[in-house]
């Protein structure tokens, strides 16, 4: 344990998280996610849902600024236009911690080959369908400037 990090957060998600640079991309993916089979690295976080992981990580991971889309979610079979609740709770919790960064809903196609190319894949115990995600990692900025 550790003072002030989630228990929700084990020591290779930490390692991961420490170990990706500006623009990385981490995946967190539900239970159905073929995620051994698209991972280039994979993160076993099985028994955890997907939201309070989520939330966790977004409290020590920097959300990317540099680029207008930084976040990104699975759509209801595959159309964008289309939500779940569980969206609405991932929303949430990205508009807390990454405020002005819009959760960018894709087809599905275009999220499972986004996916792929991610840094890593981290497999949740999230029964619910759709709930995916993927985050692109920005940068801490020193004290002395000003955002």
């Amino acid at each position: 344990m550790l003072i002030g990090i989630s228990p929700l957060l084990g020591p290779e998600l930490l390692a991961t998280l420490r170990s990706m640079g500006h623009g990385d991309e981490i995946a967190l993916v539900d239970a159905n996610y073929p995620a051994q089979t698209d991972a280039t690295r994979l993160v076993r976080a099985d028994g955890i849902p997907l939201v309070p992981l989520l939330e966790a990580i977004l409290q020590i991971l920097p959300v990317d600024d540099f680029v207008a889309e930084p976040l990104f979610r699975a759509s209801v079979r595959g159309e964008p236009e289309l939500s779940d609740p569980v969206h609405d709770e991932m929303n949430r919790i990205c508009a807390k911690y990454a405020p002005g960064a819009r959760l960018v809903a894709l087809a599905g196609a275009d999220f499972y080959a986004r996916v792929k190319t991610a840094h890593t894949i981290v497999a949740t115990g999230e029964t619910r369908l759709y709930a995916n995600i993927i985050i692109r990692k920005g940068v801490i900025y020193p004290r002395e400037i000003v955002q």
